[in-house]
């Protein structure tokens, strides 16, 4: 793979973490339980616990893979 390209790579990688993140917090307001309705605070917690180990997981996958991908574009051996 082309240094450029490697680079790139990586940078969109970290760029994904972000996503998940806005993603995350998206869910989180959604979920929040109201007066007027809606989901409680048993579902809630359990929503926010169940995703935020995905979320934490798929960031942790992007972080090894963007570290190896910028290691790339910078010559390193693989």
């Amino acid at each position: 793979m082309p240094p450029k390209l490697a680079k790139l790579a990586g940078l969109g990688a970290f760029a994904a973490i972000a996503l998940f993140v806005a993603l995350y917090a998206l869910i989180v307001y959604v979920t929040i339980p109201r007066p007027s309705g809606g989901i409680d605070l048993t579902e809630a917690v359990v929503t926010w616990l169940s995703v935020g180990a995905v979320v934490l997981a798929l960031a942790a996958v992007h972080v090894v893979l963007a570290r190896g991908l910028l290691d790339l574009s910078r010559g390193a051996k693989r």
